[in-house]
């Protein structure tokens, strides 16, 4: 299973009977400040539904989707199932709904509600999902140099550097797959 992310956000569009899905695929770090954003700047919007998806550190998905007042299972689910569709990790989708005056019924929000997920991840540029990890690598101090040559040539972000009598003790960040490098 080749899972896919987004680096930053994207926006999709359905209109179904007067209403109006606007939906916004974020990364999985952004959700909670983006719906708090999306919330006060859409105070007419009837519904802000979401769905997401995050790998946790045991290796399981957590995931989510939530109706925010729509009848339960026509908006939350479909779109967490269009996620999962499109292998998609670490991200999700806030979808903000006015109403158009015209009830859909269950199966035209769930139509109109994955229509627009689908729509943003249309739009989205996917790139391959790379789980980060940290690793301390140590070297003495002749050494030194050449880790953090490598650690460099490998992508790796340093965020921290510990001096000891011994050498020094690097904190490394990356892909888990580039980490395997040092």
């Amino acid at each position: 299973m080749a899972l896919k992310t987004v680096t930053r956000e994207f926006e999709g569009f359905l209109e179904d009977r007067k209403s109006r899905f606007l939906a916004h695929l974020v990364p999985i770090d952004m959700f909670e400040q983006r719906l708090e954003e999306l919330r006060k700047a859409h105070k007419k919007a009837n519904h802000v539904v979401t769905a997401h998806r995050r790998l946790l550190d045991d290796g399981r998905i957590e995931e989510s989707g939530k109706d925010d007042g729509e009848p339960a299972g026509t908006s939350g689910m479909p779109t967490l199932r269009v996620l999962q569709g499109a292998e998609l990790i670490d991200c999700a989708v806030l979808i903000v709904r006015y109403f158009g005056g015209t009830k859909l019924g269950g199966g035209g929000l769930a139509r109109a509600y994955s229509g627009a997920a689908q729509d943003a991840i249309n739009n989205a540029e996917l790139v391959p999902f790379r789980k980060i990890s940290s690793r301390k690598v140590s070297a003495d101090f002749a050494s030194g140099s050449e880790l953090e040559r490598r650690v460099e040539g490998l992508g790796l972000r340093v965020i921290a550097r510990d001096y000891t009598e011994d050498g020094v003790t690097l904190t490394v960040e990356g892909p888990e797959e580039d980490l395997a490098g040092l």
